[in-house]
């Protein structure tokens, strides 16, 4: 539908009355416009439009997963922005051309008619809402942004883009959205999407990508709407294929997880990394210097050899007997075809399943030689053969993956006879178990060692891969956790999302080309994101105090905040009574309050609130107004953002890990999970990189 950019549409306000007014009647007239659509849906009967049950089964959750996608939150605005065209979008432009006007949101709206109310803000027409400026309007007389109070339209303000006289200004009101106090788990940032953002984003499926990006740069945002944008762009390929989210735990999980289905995306799967390699109960922990060499990639060539190992080559030939006949492959025919397997790399389990079909058709050879005619039939039966049974079970035995990976960290000469070249003798040492475990079942296997076994049971059998895969906090895995992660791309795609100056594991990534090569995507573009959104100019300004000493050669986070931020050190007495006090403070500001501390300081600290009469939860759990504060262990702050922050101790989050620079990093960390203030308490001296 064509409408003149300057004549307000789907409006029964008055064209005399004042522009908010008819904004709100078409901002109304757009709900009712949804629920009409959300009740077609609900009427649909399917009774006689299926085959079986089946078919109706798969129907109706398609249904009902569209019902929840056209959901109306009435706290969440149903627009968010307008482009007025000053041409038709791919119309030739020429003199006095009628333009478009279309209203941006975060799914499409359309009247009875089929006329849209509401652009998708994924849709190429509304591209330019992200990426149109004085120096390229793309064709947009005017972009209009709207303010709103929960869910009721309160405001606007416009760019005339193509007006030459009117000078290019920063927008208030996306500085108001950037900077809001937020309750509760992550919201997506449709309406703030920065040009920079946009390009990652809008970046093609075929692709990977990689975005270095500081504290509040909005790199978690960006992969999210990354994947909701692909899903939109490439729906039914996705929907073969499969999507799915990586995080670094239950915590981050829950806490970014409504973002997806805010923009009616509902079929996105989400995970940890030890969640896709879950085939053994993990009971047990390693010393960092064991985890270390258990998550180098040289495992992988370890675990490659001891599984090859069980391929002898046959010692004898066969004999096949059908009925009168007996038909007999040579030793030396049986070792082409074994060596030929070898050579092909292919799957230890592939193969396995080809050598009785090769050597049936070994056969099949023979009898068409003797004027026979088998066909497909005949050379199943004899790959069935108990004689060729045998053959296979004594050349190429099964082995299971975890039984492997059992024998080699309980074993020390196997795994010396499979690591030598690889692992030297300390190494070998650290991976091996000082007791060994007698079965897979009563073996305390570690996160590590699930990270094995996955490897063992990719190289038995192919890994499903997906169609795109997001990595989140990706800085933090080992080589070994990047190559599980990229087995289930190995056909799709991936956006890698992270920061080396948060990388809080001894293991933790040195580079994002070595990350990349190990997760099969060397290809894949960096992208770094620089401008801070998020965090307060005085608090990153402190925070990156610390980059010299952790990711020297990272360029720092710069703040693009009008809002200064609130921010204040204070030294307090030994004990607790500071820690309370500000966190008291800190409560009687609007938003959420984070309280960040060494992990051995929590009990204490639970202690000292619930003695206080403060009310508190933990990371992962769902705040309310009535408690707002939120207790976060410093390992778990990570990817985690709150309104205010009190950080407890400093130098306690650096004393609390294995080495310095780890704990320096973690320190960073807990340092930029501030929206809008950072309260630091210390009874102890500060770290001296801090200045």
């Amino acid at each position: 539908m064509s409408t003149p950019a300057h004549d307000h549409p789907f409006s029964d306000a008055p064209l005399s009355a004042d522009p908010l007014s008819r904004e709100r009647s078409h901002l109304a007239a757009s709900r009712s416009a949804l629920r009409a659509m959300r009740e077609d849906v609900e009427s649909l009967d399917i009774a006689d439009v299926t085959a079986n049950w089946v078919n109706a089964a798969v129907l109706e959750k398609q249904i009902e997963d569209r019902i929840k996608a056209l959901a109306d939150l009435s706290e969440t605005p149903l627009f968010f922005g307008r482009l007025d065209y000053l041409h038709a979008p791919g119309a030739e432009q020429a003199e006095g051309g009628e333009g478009e006007l279309f209203y941006v949101g975060r799914r499409h709206v359309h009247d009875t008619d089929g006329d849209p109310m509401v652009i998708d803000w994924r849709a190429p027409v509304s591209q330019p809402f992200y990426r149109a400026s004085k120096k390229d309007p793309q064709d947009i007389s005017l972009r209009r942004r709207f303010g709103y109070t929960g869910g009721d339209l309160t405001a606007y303000e416009d760019e005339r883009l193509s007006d030459p006289a009117e000078a290019a200004v920063t927008s208030k009101l996306l500085q108001q959205e950037i900077e809001r106090p937020r309750v509760g788990p992550m919201r997506d940032i449709v309406a703030t999407i920065q040009p920079e953002q946009d390009e990652i984003v809008r970046a093609g499926l075929s692709g990977s990508v990689c975005v270095q990006g500081g504290p509040g740069t909005g790199k978690t945002a960006v992969g999210l709407h990354r994947v909701a944008y692909l899903l939109y762009a490439h729906r039914e390929r996705l929907a073969r294929t499969g999507t799915l989210v990586i995080g670094p735990n239950r915590s981050f999980l829950h806490y970014i997880e409504q973002v997806l289905p805010a923009l009616g995306e509902l079929a996105v799967r989400q995970a940890t990394v030890d969640d896709l390699v879950a085939h053994v109960e993990v009971r047990g922990a390693d010393e960092a210097a064991t985890a270390v060499v258990k998550g180098d990639a040289r495992m992988a060539e370890v675990l490659r050899r001891a599984l090859y190992s069980h391929v002898a080559m046959p010692a004898e030939g066969i004999v096949v007997v059908r009925g009168s006949r007996r038909w007999r492959v040579p030793v030396y025919e049986l070792e082409e075809i074994v060596r030929e397997l070898l050579a092909r790399d292919i799957r230890y389990g592939a193969a396995r399943e080809a050598l009785p079909q090769r050597i049936a058709h070994a056969v099949l050879v023979q009898m068409e030689r003797a004027g026979e005619a088998p066909d497909d039939r005949v050379q199943n039966t004899v790959a069935r053969n108990a004689a060729v049974k045998a053959a296979v079970k004594a050349v190429w035995p099964q082995v299971d993956p975890a039984k492997l990976v059992l024998r080699l960290l309980s074993d020390a000469d196997f795994l010396a006879e499979h690591a030598e070249g690889v692992l030297d003798a300390d190494e070998q040492k650290a991976v091996l178990w000082v007791k060994p475990a007698r079965s897979v079942k009563s073996a305390g296997w570690s996160p590590a060692d699930a990270v094995l076994i996955d490897e063992a049971t990719d190289l038995v059998e192919r890994t499903h891969s997906l169609g795109h895969v997001v990595l989140d906090e990706a800085q933090d895995l080992s080589p070994m956790q990047y190559r599980a992660v990229g087995r289930r791309c190995t056909t799709g795609s991936a956006t890698v999302l992270g920061d080396l100056a948060q990388g809080t594991t001894p293991w933790a990534t040195r580079s994002w080309s070595e990350a990349l090569s190990h997760l099969g995507k060397g290809e894949a573009v960096v992208e770094e994101l620089t401008a801070g959104f998020r965090v307060p100019t005085d608090v990153i300004a402190y925070a990156s105090r610390l980059l010299p000493h952790i990711a020297p050669g990272l360029t720092p986070v710069a703040s693009i905040r009008e809002n200064p931020g609130f921010f204040e050190i204070r030294a307090a007495d030994a004990g607790t009574a500071g820690v309370l006090a500000a966190c008291r403070e800190l409560l009687e500001r609007e938003g959420s309050v984070g309280l960040i501390a060494a992990d051995a300081r929590v009990p204490e600290l639970a202690a000292a609130l619930e003695a206080a009469g403060i009310g508190h939860v933990g990371p992962g759990e769902e705040t309310t107004p009535a408690i707002r504060l939120t207790l976060v262990p410093a390992s778990l702050a990570k990817g985690l953002e709150y309104d205010y922050v009190v950080l407890d101790e400093p130098r306690a989050v650096v004393d609390g890990e294995p080495d310095e620079r780890t704990g320096l990093r973690r320190l960073y960390v807990a340092l930029t999970r501030a929206v809008s203030g950072l309260v630091v308490t210390h009874a102890t001296g500060l770290p001296p990189q801090l200045g």
